[in-house]
């Protein structure tokens, strides 16, 4: 194969000169007869065009956005939108405090709050609480099957809140009464 001057094949020239000397008008009158042409054996005929066809598009079993969905789901979409989880969870919690817990638990302990992932829980009695203490890493099994992973991290239980018998016409010099209030 030959090659001119500037290092190209000799085809390549021969090229370029014929496309820079074919007129701007006949290039494009050879591509609308190259589309007629197309069109012609699609079966398209001159005022088809503006009717594109298109072909039926089938669904498939994945859930788009205009699905019907269940008053759940647009629940959780629009407390998800709001921004009311926390009060939602601490709701759900307190409501279901006995479903949760268990009755037995349920009824020697109370709901105080759930703020930032952190559940407070008031024990009735000094021996419940420090009960209670230990059995936090089954608590939170049981809160995370209930509300969700990682929703609640933390429980704290607090002890009875009673009066204080160091002040008033009923106070008691020395340590007092120890056994149910700590």
């Amino acid at each position: 194969m030959s090659s001119d001057q500037a290092g190209r094949p000799a085809g390549t020239r021969a090229l370029r000169e014929l496309v820079e000397l074919t007129p701007e008008r006949q290039v494009a009158a050879a591509a609308l007869g190259r589309a007629k042409e197309s069109a012609r054996r699609r079966g398209l005929r001159p005022g088809d065009a503006a009717r594109v066809r298109r072909e039926v598009q089938l669904g498939d079993a994945r859930p788009g956005g205009r699905d019907p969905r269940t008053v759940g789901e647009a629940l959780d979409q629009l407390i998800g939108q709001l921004a009311w989880s926390p009060g939602v969870t601490a709701g759900t919690i307190q409501a279901r405090w006995s479903q949760i817990l268990g009755d037995e638990v349920a009824s020697h302990t109370q709901y105080v709050s759930f703020d930032g992932g952190v559940l407070t829980m008031r024990a009735d009695s000094t021996a419940w609480a420090t009960n209670l203490r230990w059995a936090v890493p089954t608590m939170l099994r049981m809160l995370a099957e209930a509300v969700g992973e990682g929703v609640v991290v933390e429980i704290e239980v607090q002890g009875p809140g009673g009066p204080g018998f160091g002040r008033g016409p009923r106070s008691v010099k020395g340590r007092g009464v120890r056994d149910t209030y700590g």
